[in-house]
């Protein structure tokens, strides 16, 4: 598909066709949903695609698994002009798992891209803990990369396969190095979901959490969306351009404003956690300069917004699915403090697809 194709954005105006890997997860839905909205033919493709029909096409394939050779037969079946590869690992994942899901993924996506007839444009969307502790002041993308995570280090290794194999000809794509992401589907694993999760369910314990010490630059999961397919369109390659919202937020006052916007006389308690580790970074803000330039791409939610949709959701899932019985990860049955890990993490993620 030519840089005009990919431009034009609409059906019968050029748009293509476009393998969203970890389309059932938090990011990967809405990827999807975007796409198809631009009238691009969608595959989204899961280890499982059970569950309600969606207007695209699922497929069902375990990517963290497979080999590139049946990489390289999905893509090619589904004439891949563009993927998106929106699947990882970090939540309930070791080190392994991450090594797997969020470097050796990358590696065999490229492998398997590389041989072929048409080779597809790749988005890869990264993570800003790619780059390590920075000081107080603009995250660039020319800021050094040091992460001190296993997270980080997976998924900046999963970076480095892609633009390494553009530079040397032998891919096509872009890394989108994505803030903190929160709106409707945040994980339940962090920060921002769980509170959300005890505000929905009204429970009366008091919800412990580790200090809310940092400040986090965090962007809406639909502008991420938008900047995948704003990538998608763009001739920008072998780049990394940040995705964020562009400013420094207290994670307290995020808290304090889920309860203000939950109407709950919910009870937060800040208690260190025995043994818990430090925090990997305590500041940042994302420069994202790069982005508004090459893409004409810039948030459009608002964290209010944000916030609203993330409780909407919250109260529709604890309507939908009743778990009598069920341990309430909001109450007093987590006798330590949430993880400051958990305050860190950019995007919701289980193994391989986001959920």
């Amino acid at each position: 598909m030519s840089v005009n194709d990919r431009r034009a954005g609409g059906r019968g105006g050029g748009a293509g066709s476009v393998v969203v890997l970890g389309a059932t997860g938090f990011v990967g839905r809405h990827v999807c949903e975007v796409f198809d909205a631009a009238g691009w033919r969608v595959t989204g493709v899961a280890r499982s695609v059970r569950g309600p029909a969606t207007p695209y096409e699922r497929a069902a394939l375990d990517v963290v698994g497979a080999g590139p050779d049946r990489i390289a037969a999905l893509l090619d079946e589904h004439a891949a002009e563009v993927v998106v590869n929106a699947a990882g690992a970090v939540w309930q994942a070791t080190e392994d798992d991450m090594t797997r899901a969020n470097a050796e993924l990358v590696e065999r996506l490229v492998a398997a891209t590389a041989p072929l007839a048409a080779r597809p444009r790749l988005i890869q969307l990264g993570s800003v803990h790619e780059y390590g502790p920075v000081p107080r002041t603009g995250i660039t993308e020319d800021t050094p990369t040091a992460p001190v995570t296993p997270y980080g280090r997976s998924k900046l290794a999963g970076a480095r396969a892609l633009l390494e194999a553009t530079a040397a000809g032998a891919a096509e794509g872009l890394v989108l190095r994505v803030s903190n992401v929160s709106g409707p589907g945040t994980h339940r694993a962090s920060l921002l979901g769980m509170v959300a999760h005890h505000l929905a369910t009204s429970a009366p314990e008091p919800l412990r959490l580790a200090p809310l010490l940092a400040h986090r630059d965090f962007v809406d999961v639909r502008d991420v969306a938008d900047a995948a397919l704003a990538a998608a369109r763009s001739d920008a390659s072998g780049r990394v351009l940040n995705i964020g919202g562009g400013q420094a937020t207290s994670v307290r006052s995020l808290v304090l404003r889920l309860t203000e916007l939950a109407g709950a006389a919910a009870e937060i308690v800040e208690a260190p956690s025995a043994g818990g580790r430090p925090p990997e970074a305590e500041w940042q803000r994302m420069d994202i300069g790069r982005a508004e330039r090459l893409l004409g791409w810039s948030p459009r939610r608002s964290l209010d917004d944000s916030l609203r949709d993330l409780l909407a959701h919250a109260r529709a899932a604890v309507e939908r699915v009743p778990s009598p019985g069920a341990p309430n990860t909001g109450s007093a049955a987590h006798r330590e403090p949430l993880s400051s890990a958990l305050q860190v993490v950019p995007t919701s993620m289980a193994v391989s697809d986001h959920r």
